[in-house]
């Protein structure tokens, strides 16, 4: 009978040693999708999640703000092309995400947002903090969803994963309620094989027939132009664009996001001749962007009216958006460039567009000396575009550079190259200011070996300047430099609400432990930035700069700020 009891005990012991919260049940499936690193504000009811993450050998990045949270992930994805997960409380906690989650909607950043939530089994009663968060997610993510069993966690989070990164990349959200979290069950009951975490993402080649309309048109063009976005670098595809543009000796113009995919001091791209190359262009092959407000939308007057529009995209209700396309090719962008690049090479002639390019390099070469002689001036308060020198000189050639703001991110795109993919990030397609210090930290977290600068307007560092205080306690070194124009915008007409003033942001950097630099004269930027650098820590560099000074650009709204 005593043995009959220590078995039954025994027996009742292993079913116990078995017992697992639903908190530990995710915490194990996203590490099993190779999850190393998350970005989060502590929060009931994921406080236990996130410990359990932290158990799994996971790295917690505490932020100040659950936006900054998102786009920490966001950058993070980008530079390394694998998801990112961030997490927030519920309620409020999970709203803050919105704007995070629609810039990397906006800009197929594959970010898996996972946000507690009030009990399922008090839904609709007026629970503590409840609101439909899966629904406020689903305009502005590519899934949203919710897990009712602590057992399917792993089956979620698989699909979760799955709808992030197959096809057109883009965020996702996963809802995960408190009773859920708190849930024990027997671990041998969840459902840890009902899916394939490993599945690789599918990558789709062209139709053939396309493939040859579209080699067919290249080989009538005298002016030829590739213009290559973000979704090159999405896929993986900078070494297919730049053998296929290699080989057949094609100019290529990239979209902001799409910066890098070729070094921006290769012959082939031409940067200060683009609005040349796309008014002029008789033949545009289109590769992983979509043709929206940043590219003119493929139209007249910045292109051609009789232009041909060859487009590459692996999302179909991308193809001829913007505008018809002559030749329109389903597929994943770096599939279909190897099949273009293996058929053109018995059909196209590298030099049956010599003098289209001796005539694209011409118009840089007239360009240059006048460019670089604006960003020389000595002129106090310092222009943008003497800062944007002083930055230019100073980099890395393989630093990561985000540029956050108005009239900064105008002159910083136009003077300042970026030579590895993935390497330059900004506002994005959809605008979003205050990513500049948030992109900064998730990207030195990708890369903690890589320099990263950030160059900021005053105005957009305001909103997620306590990320400061991130960066000091998680021992982040990022450079950040502050064109200081004392507002928003330029100060060339009154606008209402433009005035900030000269706020001394160096000292602030200094009150929360990092180091902090202010800057009146042009000659004193570079020995800023070398201290900067320098420091070991965390830095700003906070630089005084003409309020009157406007950057020019190509007109992309009805409206100018």
């Amino acid at each position: 009978m005593a043995g009959t009891i220590r078995h039954r005990a025994r027996t009742s012991e292993k079913r116990r040693s078995h017992m697992i919260t639903g908190s530990e049940v995710l915490a194990k499936a996203l590490r099993r999708r190779g999850i190393d690193v998350f970005f989060f504000i502590m929060g009931g009811p994921m406080i236990e999640a996130e410990g359990a993450c932290v158990a799994e050998g996971m790295r917690p990045i505490d932020v100040r703000h659950e936006q900054a949270a998102v786009m920490m992930a966001h950058a993070y994805t980008r530079l390394l092309r694998k998801p990112a997960v961030c997490m927030a409380a519920s309620g409020p906690g999970t709203t803050n995400f919105v704007t995070g989650i629609a810039n990397a909607y906006v800009d197929c950043a594959p970010v898996i947002c996972i946000g507690g939530s009030s009990p399922v089994i008090q839904s609709g009663q007026g629970a503590f903090q409840e609101i439909d968060q899966v629904g406020i997610m689903r305009p502005i993510t590519r899934w949203s969803g919710r897990v009712y069993d602590a057992r399917r966690i792993p089956d979620v989070v698989d699909a979760a994963f799955n709808h992030a990164l197959n096809g057109k990349p883009g965020p996702v959200y996963l809802d995960v309620p408190s009773d859920v979290l708190h849930q024990v069950v027997n671990e041998d009951d969840v459902w840890w094989d009902r899916s394939s975490p490993s599945i690789a993402r599918p990558r789709p080649h062209g139709d053939p027939s396309e493939i040859k309309r579209a080699i067919a048109l290249l080989q009538r063009a005298e002016r030829p132009i590739i213009i290559s976005g973000s979704g090159v670098i999405w896929a993986a595809a900078d070494r297919e664009l730049r053998a296929f543009a290699e080989e057949f000796a094609i100019p290529v113009f990239t979209t902001p996001q799409g910066r890098g995919v070729l070094p921006e001091d290769h012959e082939l791209t031409l940067l200060e001749a683009r609005s040349m190359g796309f008014r002029e262009a008789d033949v545009v092959l289109v590769c992983g962007t979509r043709l929206n407000y940043v590219v003119g939308f493929g139209r007249p007057p910045r292109f051609a009216s009789d232009c041909h529009v060859i487009q590459i995209d692996i999302d179909p209700w991308e193809l001829g958006e913007g505008r018809q396309v002559d030749v329109a090719i389903l597929g994943d962008v770096g599939a279909v460039l190897g099949q273009m690049l293996e058929i053109g090479r018995g059909e196209l002639d590298p030099l049956r567009g010599d003098d289209w390019r001796k005539s694209l390099g011409e118009r840089v070469k007239a360009k240059r000396p006048e460019a670089e002689a604006r960003m020389s001036t000595d002129q106090v308060p310092i222009h943008p575009l003497r800062l944007c020198k002083e930055i230019r000189d100073f980099i890395d050639r393989e630093a990561v550079l985000v540029v956050d703001g108005q009239e900064i991110l105008n002159y910083g795109r136009q003077s300042i190259p970026t030579f590895v993919a993935g390497h330059r990030l900004n506002s994005g397609p959809f605008g979003t200011m205050g990513v500049g210090l948030p992109f900064g930290l998730g990207a030195k977290v990708a890369k903690p070996g890589t320099q990263v600068i950030v160059l900021h307007g005053d105005g957009s560092f305001g909103l997620n300047a306590m990320e400061l205080d991130t960066a000091v306690r998680h021992d982040l070194p990022v450079v950040t430099v502050i064109s200081n124009n004392g507002g928003w915008t330029a100060a060339n007409k009154y606008k209402a609400g433009r005035e900030l003033g000269f706020t001394r942001y160096d000292q602030m950097a200094v009150a929360l432990g990092a180091h902090g630099e202010h800057v009146e004269q042009p000659e004193d930027i570079r020995p800023a930035l070398m201290r900067a650098a320098a420091s070991g820590k965390p830095a700003v560099v906070n630089v005084v700069t003409d309020p009157a000074a406007r950057a020019v650009t190509a007109a992309f709204s009805a409206y100018e700020t």
